[in-house]
């Protein structure tokens, strides 16, 4: 049975991996050692590459729900004969609560069938496929478990119905009636050099999961508007959150395509400074930031510093070699091959990556006062590096593997670079040069002006002396290189409006298979700014409904069909609803923390404001 759409999965965390569930009870993906490790069930990429599923026997109709403030799930299975619910978690460890959430996860799934009305036979068939379903591990009874091992992993299913045993696979078939529960953890261990996976109560481990979210969703609260879609997303961001390093990737999922039967099929399972910029604004905008220095660690631990190209993304521990390569035995979601583990972006040359740490440090100020020496380092090292490769051409945002170009988003985040350093001022150190830095930022400001403007379409554009359109450069008023009412960026926003949007979804460039989640939000965020804040409500509140059944967003939605396209849930398109939501609160209440427009920039020579509160 193939696994469906990619809008029909749950998302479940515990802080190191994460589930995809799906709405016929069928867990069809899970790394357990940690979010890019090989995967022990991968049926989202090959129907034989592992799952395991509880489902009724016959036909059924399905609701389901987390609950409240939680990444727990509850699905109602409705039969014929009655109707049962199937409460999903992987386990915190016990006791944990608040911040210590996800720190020292025992990387358990715990499963519980609970009868609601008159009497349903059910089936369950447990398949686990190691190393992204390679491998067919031997399966054993041992201790009250059934231990699956192959290569480095072990998993022990405790069950409390029978299991039949077959070669590499297990199976049951059980009624539950109204008031009866059955019970069903699996916990991973590595194969060597540790204990035997946790055993643990799987309702203890439900409640527990459940008190430990809620905890955490308590220190964090958001008051302004769409509470409810942006307290899920801050929700969602946290469980893709590793939490032993700070490192927020991108994705959960890898190679889940663009197109369906297309070759964009990437891994995600990393953590790329860019979505770190724009995380630490999401986190501030939900009051969240008392886990600022763990998410400022990884950064600098990660980023360090280096006489070559910056990488733009790093493991989830900071690794650098994120070699890309195929796994030619899987089929692909919807047979979308190649199927990649690994990204080869992490070789490119991306100079937007420059600017992020610095906007990110701006943004979070008053909570870097006095900043730590390592950070201050870094932020020199990114503003030098702006000063000097501005003028160079990059592969762009967006990763282009065909050949670099002078990327308008680019150029602006240099622009950024320079102009928080400046900003800073002295605050960076004894060695900030700031009128050196406010020179080479009026010049990437000169160049952008002239050369990324087109007469012909009467628009930025993607390029330097270009005619496409490119929905990155929906930037520039977000991070004050223009002010959203400057003419021309008004007539950039309408123009890409009308040729890349369709049905509120907005396409990255012409020829984007479709709606780019993130640029749609952007958007939202460039209409308020411009003064049309009616309509920029109006835009938020369609594309917060292209949200699935759980309020989880993949990376792109096919305008046409719907379809959702692309690793999911995705990080981006939830950290694009809290800004946007947080744009459209600061602008009610009159206060926005875009930096003031060129034409108040501090002058060539001056030092930087002391940091102030962020709002």
């Amino acid at each position: 049975m193939a696994c469906g759409r990619i809008a029909d999965h749950g998302f479940l965390a515990d802080g190191r991996s994460a589930v995809l569930v799906d709405r016929s009870g069928s867990v069809n993906w899970w790394c357990p050692a940690r979010f890019d490790a090989p995967s022990a069930f991968a049926r989202l990429l090959d129907d034989d590459a592992g799952h395991w599923v509880i489902r009724p026997e016959g036909g059924f109709s399905t609701s389901r729900a987390y609950l409240t403030d939680t990444l727990v799930l509850r699905t109602v299975f409705t039969t014929a004969t009655g109707s049962v619910a199937l409460i999903d978690a992987l386990a915190l460890e016990p006791g944990a609560r608040g911040h210590e959430v996800g720190l020292h996860s025992p990387r358990l799934l715990a499963r519980v069938v609970r009868g609601l009305s008159g009497e349903v036979p059910l089936r369950l068939h447990y398949r686990p496929r190691f190393e992204y379903g390679r491998m067919v591990p031997l399966l054993e009874r041992r201790d009250g478990a059934l231990v699956a091992s192959a290569a480095s992993a072990r998993l022990d299913l405790r069950s409390t119905v029978p299991l039949a045993c077959e070669v590499g696979e297990a199976s049951a078939s059980f009624t539950v009636r109204a008031g009866e529960k059955c019970h069903f953890t699996l916990g991973y261990a590595p194969a060597y050099d540790a204990g035997p996976p946790a055993v643990l109560d799987a309702q203890q481990v439900i409640d527990d999961a459940a008190a430990g979210w809620r905890s955490w969703m308590g220190l964090h609260d958001y008051r302004g508007r769409y509470r409810e879609q942006v307290r899920r997303s801050a929700l969602v961001m946290q469980g893709m959150t590793y939490r032993p390093s700070g490192a927020v990737v991108a994705a959960p999922t890898m190679s889940l395509p663009e197109e369906l039967g297309g070759e964009r099929n990437y891994d995600y399972r990393y953590a790329w400074v860019r979505d770190f910029s724009f995380s630490l604004e999401a986190l501030w905008r939900v009051a969240c930031t008392d886990e600022l220095n763990l998410h400022v660690g990884w950064l600098t631990r990660s980023m360090g510093m280096n006489d070559g190209i910056v990488p733009i993304m790093y493991g989830v521990e900071g690794e650098r070699d994120l070699t890309e390569h195929h796994l030619e035995h899987l089929a692909g979601f919807a047979g979308s091959r190649p199927v990649l583990v690994g990204n080869d972006a992490w070789r490119q040359r991306q100079n937007d990556v420059h600017g992020e740490p610095l906007s990110a440090a701006w943004l979070m100020r008053e909570y870097l006062d006095p900043m730590p020496p390592d950070l201050r380092q870094l932020l020199r090292a990114m503003t030098e590096r702006a000063a000097r490769d501005w003028p160079l051409p990059d592969a762009g945002m967006w990763e282009a593997r065909d050949a670099e170009r002078h990327y308008v988003s680019s150029k602006v985040q240099c622009w950024t670079a320079l102009d928080r350093a400046v900003r800073f001022g002295s605050h960076l150190g004894s060695e900030a040069d700031v009128a050196r830095w406010a020179a080479a930022r009026d010049a990437v400001r000169r160049a952008v002006l002239t050369q990324g403007w087109s007469d012909r379409l009467t628009a930025y554009t993607g390029a330097f002396d270009s005619d496409e359109l490119d929905a990155s450069v929906l930037l520039m008023p977000l991070v004050g290189f223009l002010p959203a009412g400057d003419p021309r960026m008004r007539s950039t926003i309408r123009v890409i409006e009308e040729r890349l949007s369709h049905d509120g979804l907005l396409r990255r460039w012409a020829g984007d298979p479709a709606g780019f989640l993130i640029c749609s939000f952007w958007l939202v965020s460039c209409l308020a700014l411009a003064g049309e804040r009616a309509r920029a409500g109006q835009l938020f509140e369609r594309l917060a409904a292209r949200a699935n059944d759980l309020g989880l967003f993949s990376e792109q939605i096919d305008p046409y069909s719907g379809e959702a396209l692309g690793n999911f849930p995705q990080a981006f398109s939830h950290i694009g609803l809290i800004n946007a939501a947080g744009d459209l609160t600061d602008l009610d209440a009159g206060r926005h923390d875009v930096p003031p427009a060129p034409d108040r920039l501090i002058p060539a020579g001056q030092d930087g404001p002391r940091p102030t509160t962020a709002r």
